[in-house]
């Protein structure tokens, strides 16, 4: 069983024929026998290559529009047989079954079909069934069988068979096993994942997903831990869809911080004019907008030019040269946009160690979607939060009215505190942040972390008085007592827009009053833990 073996028959029946001609030429060149089934075995005909048809083998035509054609005793007697033991080998004998000793299978394109938005008979019709028999098949025997499911593999395969006299090792066996099991399983779980979507079914008995390796990485987020990055092939916009333009590879810290990022920058619509969102260990420390992307930079990076260093940088609008001459003036550790133009991309080139990734588009910040976090012995599963407030929803419960400037303040600020940490404070004024207090225990103790650093930033600026005063400032929940509007007042906040719905509102109202603020309710939360 963990002896070498040799290759002298290969079934082969793929979807995605990349590479397949030069593929089976190679084989068959070995002396390998070429059992096929339908489009694969058209294709190698016609590229001059010798084929057994799967129905000359079976007694059996391809039936139902192809739905059957391999699952039958004789392909699956050749996959399953234990060589090593006799009884089988007297049925095979008995039976006319021959061994297959390779099986190479991709599966009905059934992510691309749901992803091109295709109705539920195409999708159904795309869920292979013969496939993913002959692959669990195969992986289980693969003590004599070697199976191949991605045509990235082809090429390992031949080495295998250059390394070990057209053999195949135990080991290279395993590893193909395990890479097969894993293909079934990711597949499953997209045909489920899928039809609990198109039936409505929000809370499915079993939930699975999985992901393919995009890359090995260095470290996680400290470096005796081990990582890796997965894609699941959503088309969404964002650093698992980006190219990377330049620049070392990314690490966990840098993927989990420029997602955050890009997700934040998103909200902004382009078409409103340019953003800029600087992240530092996955909190806002700047975010701006601007009638330029330099000067949205600008803006953003001046709430807090301490913690923007080593940060990163998204855009919702094409990066270009002249904030690219801005960007490089401190390190940055990646930079992500839609797109760059080629002078900032010559001025990027200059600094090796920066990266700069572009995505062609935008996340919509409206779309749905499920986030997942592990837990000891389980996963929490929740739609991604897509909340949005417009300014007709705002409530205003307060004796001052804010005027249309804070408004618009309020609402930017309230956008911003989308994707802080809880508890989030965000202070803000003429759309840009100038102070954020975030992940603290206590709503006053982010409230005063952001007047501080607010402070501080005004003496690094050489301002007379920190740029919280006069702001407006927003909470991703409710004040539970008083005590927070009141050192928002002695920051110099001058309206507040948060959820509502304390115990206490009457008090926190009362406070606002009496310190001139004014004050408006979204009816909507925004932890972010």
């Amino acid at each position: 069983m963990s002896q070498p073996v040799a290759l002298k028959r290969a079934l082969i029946s793929v979807s995605d024929k990349t590479g397949l001609i030069e593929f089976a030429r190679k084989l068959s060149a070995r002396g390998v026998e070429i059992l096929s089934t339908g489009g694969s075995a058209k294709a190698l005909r016609e590229a001059g290559l010798t084929v057994v048809d799967v129905a000359d083998v079976t007694g059996f035509p391809e039936m139902m529009d192809g739905r059957v054609k391999t699952l039958h005793p004789v392909v699956h007697g050749g996959l399953l047989a234990l060589r090593d033991n006799q009884e089988h080998l007297a049925a095979m004998e008995a039976h006319g079954i021959g061994p297959i000793d390779l099986l190479v299978v991709n599966l009905y394109p059934f992510e691309e079909t749901v992803a091109k938005g295709a109705d539920y008979a195409e999708c159904i019709e795309n869920i292979d069934i013969g496939g993913p028999a002959m692959i669990r098949a195969a992986a289980k025997n693969h003590g004599f069988v070697s199976v191949i499911v991605d045509v990235a593999d082809y090429e390992a395969l031949l080495a295998e068979l250059n390394a070990n006299d057209d053999r195949t090792t135990y080991e290279f066996r395993q590893r193909q096993a395990q890479i097969a099991y894993a293909r079934t399983a990711a597949y499953d779980a997209a045909v489920s994942t899928w039809m609990a979507q198109a039936i409505g079914e929000e809370t499915p008995r079993r939930r699975a997903f999985a992901g393919t390796l995009a890359q090995g990485l260095r470290y996680g987020e400290n470096p005796h831990q081990q990582a890796a990055f997965y894609v699941t092939g959503e088309a969404r916009p964002g650093v698992a869809t980006a190219r990377q333009w330049q620049g070392k590879e990314l690490s966990y810290n840098n993927i989990n911080d420029t997602d955050s990022a890009f997700e934040l920058v998103a909200e902004f619509d382009p078409a409103e004019g340019p953003a800029c969102a600087i992240i530092k260990h996955a909190n806002p420390c700047g975010v701006a907008r601007g009638d330029t992307a330099i000067e949205a930079y600008r803006r953003a990076f001046d709430c807090d030019r301490t913690s923007a260093f080593g940060g990163i940088v998204a855009l919702n609008r094409v990066l270009d040269g002249a904030t690219a001459e801005e960007i490089v003036k401190i390190f940055t550790e990646v930079v992500i946009a839609p797109d760059a133009d080629e002078d900032a991309k010559r001025i990027f080139a200059a600094k090796k160690n920066l990266r700069l990734l572009t995505t062609g588009g935008l996340p919509d910040p409206r779309a749905g979607g499920m986030t997942f976090r592990q837990v000891a012995g389980g996963f929490l599963a929740q739609g991604r939060d897509s909340g949005h407030v417009t300014r007709t929803a705002l409530k205003i419960v307060t004796e001052r009215q804010p005027d249309e400037a804070e408004l618009a303040d309020m609402l930017f600020a309230w956008t911003v505190a989308k994707h802080v940490k809880s508890n989030a404070i965000v202070y803000a004024r003429d759309r840009a942040t100038v102070g954020i207090g975030a992940g603290q225990m206590s709503r006053v103790d982010s409230t005063r972390i952001g007047r501080r650093k607010s402070e501080d930033m005004a003496e690094a600026l050489g301002l007379s008085q920190p740029l919280t005063i006069g702001s407006v400032v927003a909470s991703d929940a409710f004040f539970p007592f008083a005590d927070g509007i009141e050192a928002l007042a002695e920051a110099g906040a001058r309206a507040v827009i948060q959820p509502g719905g304390s115990m206490r509102d009457g008090e926190v109202i009362a406070a606002a009053n009496r310190l001139g603020l004014a004050m408006v309710f979204t009816g909507q939360r925004h932890f972010r833990h």
